[in-house]
């Protein structure tokens, strides 16, 4: 069975409380629920806390839901930092490592997380912790090398955040185009999808001295993509000392999200499209685009 992220724990009790027409409480076991985190900005790409249920609406395949879960209370994730170590980053390593120090900085108690890196290797620091100072302590370990195996390294975060409990998220930054991974972005798509991990990405364009000459790189356009589909965000940089605030604004993001539930209509077995939207006009909500409606990967808690 496909275990649903930490939000969708909550959801799936034996016994949901759902509210009547006569607005008498009434329970239905084996209730299934779709579990849709939701980012919301304004049109200045604040974050916007403090919004109700009746603001929100649900299209599951153009159809409005009944949204029948609502919680904005800071929810805990567990998540893998990876981060491009490779030779174009050199001048770099220590803008991007004091960046990833404001992101863990910025973990609650509840929170986990583990830090890695990739280059013509991909390293982890070992075991999920919420303790901040291993974990920057562990970024000094991580070593540098060239080529770049971008979308390899996504696809074993999300290898090691197959038994977490929490929200599952890989916050990854590359300054350049993956050049040497066995998977595609296509495969790391459909795997996000399917274990449903929220995938932030961070690019940088940068400029490097190649042993011939300066190269400037931007990073790989797959990744805008891979952020889209599943609720995370994008975040394409110009200069290095944007990286600090950006890798703040993820954290905080993280603590300021909704979660919405709906019990979908049909158990069809296919793949489903969603749209989250708010009512209120400036308002923008991020979240996954797609889940699938079957029995085995919305099963209810036991």
């Amino acid at each position: 069975m496909h275990h649903l992220a930490a939000p969708a724990l909550a959801l799936m009790a034996v016994s949901i409380m759902v509210a009547s027409p006569q607005g008498q409480a009434t329970f239905r076991s084996s209730t299934r629920i779709v579990p849709v985190v939701t980012t919301v900005t304004d049109a200045d790409g604040r974050l916007v806390p403090g919004l109700e249920q009746d603001q929100f609406e649900i299209l599951d395949n153009g159809k409005p839901q009944d949204i029948t879960f609502f919680e904005n209370d800071i929810q805990a994730f567990t998540a893998v930092v990876m981060m491009d170590y490779s030779a174009s980053m050199t001048a770099n390593l220590d803008r991007l490592q004091a960046a990833a120090e404001q992101f863990l900085l910025r973990m609650l108690p509840e929170d986990m997380a583990q830090v890695g890196s990739f280059s013509d290797k991909i390293q982890f620091s070992g075991e999920f912790t919420n303790d901040r100072d291993d974990l920057i302590f562990a970024l000094k370990d991580l070593q540098f090398g060239n080529p770049t195996r971008l979308y390899d390294a996504i696809n074993e975060s999300m290898a090691m955040l197959r038994q977490a409990g929490n929200r599952k998220v890989v916050l990854v930054f590359t300054d350049g185009d993956d050049t040497a991974s066995r998977v595609g972005m296509g495969d790391v798509l459909d795997r996000a999808r399917d274990e449903e991990v929220m995938v932030y990405t961070i690019g940088l364009e940068s400029e490097f001295f190649n042993g011939q000459r300066r190269v400037r790189t931007r990073p790989d356009r797959g990744l805008r993509r891979l952020s889209d589909e599943t609720g995370g965000g994008y975040f394409e940089l110009k200069k290095a000392d944007e990286l600090g605030p950006t890798f703040s604004r993820v954290a905080q993001e993280l603590h300021s999200q909704y979660t919405l539930g709906f019990t979908p209509a049909t158990l069809d077995g296919r793949e489903h499209k969603l749209v989250v939207r708010v009512k209120q006009p400036g308002m923008n909500a991020r979240a996954r685009r797609t889940y699938i409606a079957s029995p085995e990967r919305l099963s209810p808690a036991e």
